[in-house]
């Protein structure tokens, strides 16, 4: 059953006859730029996986020194903010502002609870000496008899996608920050809240990445 926008036209930009079109064409664009990011990713992951099959001991390896922990409660908050963004964007459709800027700026601080336990995580991968071309020097036996460079290599995969991963959530902080700003000044209604269910989607989508992320890198060779 297509959706049903109540009249009010004069929430559309001129070059659009009306909300229906805007949203369509606005939902449109964002499904465009996601397959985009999906495709980008996807080459991330392709790669990891020919590395995963040339190299499973090494990547055994490296997977065990990553922190189970922190992967597993980040998931749990990601995940948590997902319902709270997927909350916002059915607030925005019942005209609830405030709550709206209440769940986006809950989402927010999730957002930057994620980012603090990853620098947490980072650092400690530091202490450890995991990191590429700084200072891989952990003394495990396992790294040397699965190849150091072999080693050294899963944890380059590690740090950039988890980097860029953590890039997307930083836009997603600045995205949702944006959305709660004009929701507490009543820009968004039940005719028009567009812009609160793309935001919604952008956040899915980094959350679903990181759906795929922890179990590839933290679970599939840790106890290998």
């Amino acid at each position: 059953m297509a959706k049903a926008y109540p009249s009010a036209g004069h929430h559309a930009a001129h070059q659009f006859e009306n909300v229906e079109q805007q949203h369509d064409t606005s939902t449109f664009g964002m499904w465009v730029f996601l397959s985009t990011e999906v495709m980008f990713f996807g080459a991330l992951f392709g790669a990891f996986a020919v590395y995963r099959y040339r190299y499973p001991n090494a990547w055994g390896v490296g997977s065990h020194h990553l922190n189970e922990l922190f992967g597993g409660v980040n998931t749990a908050v990601l995940l948590t903010s997902s319902l709270a963004v997927a909350l916002a964007v059915r607030a925005a459709q019942e005209g609830k502002s405030r709550t709206v800027v209440r769940l986006l700026l809950v989402t927010v601080a999730m957002a930057f609870v994620f980012l603090v336990i990853k620098g947490m995580e980072y650092y400690g991968e530091y202490r450890e000496g995991l990191i590429p071309l700084l200072n891989f020097t952990n003394p495990d036996p396992a790294i040397q008899n699965a190849d150091p460079g072999k080693v050294q290599l899963f944890m380059v995969f590690y740090f950039v996608m988890t980097a860029l991963h953590g890039l997307h959530v930083l836009g997603g902080i600045g995205l949702l920050s944006t959305i709660a700003f004009f929701a507490h000044r009543g820009k968004y209604t039940p005719a028009y809240n567009t812009p609160v269910e793309l935001a919604g989607l952008y956040w899915h989508f980094v959350d679903l990445v990181w759906v795929f992320l922890f179990p590839l890198l933290y679970l599939a060779g840790a106890h290998q």
